[in-house]
């Protein structure tokens, strides 16, 4: 196996100023202007009550994007396998949690207790969806996308199935923000399967051997666009969407580690 390579079927999104994907696909073709805000996270209808109140930005923000990428698809959500990647997952909860541990009782709440784990969201999604497909997360702090499309596409290489891939990051409040300065939520969903089909956007392929690259990575056209993409690890992606967008061949280089981009190999024909 030379290459690592899957169709692209359905993508998800929600970020600073982006509602979705077609909007997002229409500001990165310039065809609408970009207005940054906050990232307007829906209620998780999808979701019993009980948890539905339990449920932090993360899950707001996977369920949004992976249920648009994947009714994008035509995909049966539980029967998707997951790939859930994230530099830190959940900022406020966080920040909560160390806000508590610095008081005098020091109790914590069961429920932010319940959510501090790396993968909340993915349980979330099995409890939302019913699926009982396995289910990966990872994290590789700045270079958590680039990781978690890599696993995405090995996993589509070996297993010849459907794969989500749900790439998420939230902000961190003060005083956690000055030293991890994620300033909002942004997540992305790509459905990706080995076949191409009639919904089929592009192939994404990666060297199997040589992923990485020292050529810089991509940069987007709208400055501010650009500025989200330096600023929150998962919409390190936005250049590889950009691309996708315009329905451009070729290949796309992403950040990834310090001093190493990722090459992404986009065929839309």
């Amino acid at each position: 196996m030379t290459r690592l390579t899957a169709s692209l079927d359905g993508i998800g999104l929600l970020g600073p100023g982006l509602q979705n994907w077609p909007q997002t696909r229409s500001i990165l073709r310039g065809e609408a202007i970009y207005l940054s805000c906050r990232t307007q996270l829906p209620a998780p209808q999808t979701l019993p009550a009980a948890e539905r109140r339990r449920a932090t930005a993360a899950v707001k923000l996977t369920l949004a994007t992976g249920l648009e990428a994947v009714a994008a698809a035509g995909m049966q959500a539980a029967h998707l396998a997951t790939v859930f990647t994230s530099s830190g997952s959940d900022g406020l909860n966080c920040h909560e949690i160390c806000a508590a541990l610095a008081c005098s009782d020091r109790m914590i709440s069961p429920t932010r207790f319940h959510n501090s784990v790396h993968n909340a969201a993915s349980g979330y999604w099995g409890i939302a969806t019913g699926a009982m497909a396995p289910s990966t997360v990872l994290c590789a702090l700045d270079a958590s996308f680039g990781v978690g499309l890599l696993e995405a596409l090995v996993q589509v290489a070996v297993l010849q199935q459907p794969v989500l891939l749900l790439a998420y990051d939230t902000g961190y409040p003060e005083p956690l923000h000055s030293v991890r300065p994620i300033p909002d939520s942004f997540g992305l969903a790509l459905a990706l399967t080995p076949k191409r089909s009639d919904r089929s956007l592009a192939r994404l392929s990666i060297r199997a051997a040589a992923p990485f690259t020292d050529d810089p990575a991509n940069t987007l056209t709208n400055a501010d666009l650009d500025a989200l993409r330096r600023s929150i690890p998962a919409a390190r992606a936005l250049p590889l969407l950009e691309a996708l967008s315009r329905g451009e061949s070729g290949t796309v280089v992403l950040d990834h580690l310090p001093g190493q981009g990722l090459a992404v190999t986009i065929d839309p024909s």
